[in-house]
């Protein structure tokens, strides 16, 4: 049987996405090509994780979202400050797992999305 080997892409849905493109750039460094988007180079050792929750999930946010992207990241403190002194919203939970640390934002138009410090050495 063949199997999916990973995540070739995420993909949003925007009501404007100019000012979201915009946005993620500004905030998170995200620079677009002329086409929309951005592809990043793997890192060694590094991996995409994908999954399904039920629909009660709060994980996830509003119940009308029905994704959520996981940003890694190198230091999540001082992504989460940056983007407070933009004015994002951001949570105040921060998760230390064996899995690394997590945060939680929301972009412009309400998206909730999930920064990811991995633990060192990963």
């Amino acid at each position: 049987m063949e199997r999916v080997t990973g995540i070739g892409g995420v993909f949003l849905r925007a009501r404007d996405g100019e000012a979201l493109r915009a946005w993620y750039a500004e905030h998170l460094g995200v620079d677009m090509g002329e086409w929309g988007g951005k592809q990043f180079a793997w890192t060694p050792g590094g991996s995409t994780t994908w999954a399904i929750f039920d629909a009660d999930a709060e994980h996830l946010g509003e119940p009308a979202q029905s994704s959520m992207v996981n940003y890694r990241v190198t230091d999540l403190d001082a992504m989460l400050a940056q983007l407070r002194t933009a004015g994002v919203t951001v949570s105040d939970e921060v998760s230390d797992t064996d899995y690394g640390r997590f945060g939680w934002a929301h972009d412009i138009e309400g998206n909730k999305f999930e920064l990811w410090q991995p633990p060192a050495g990963e």
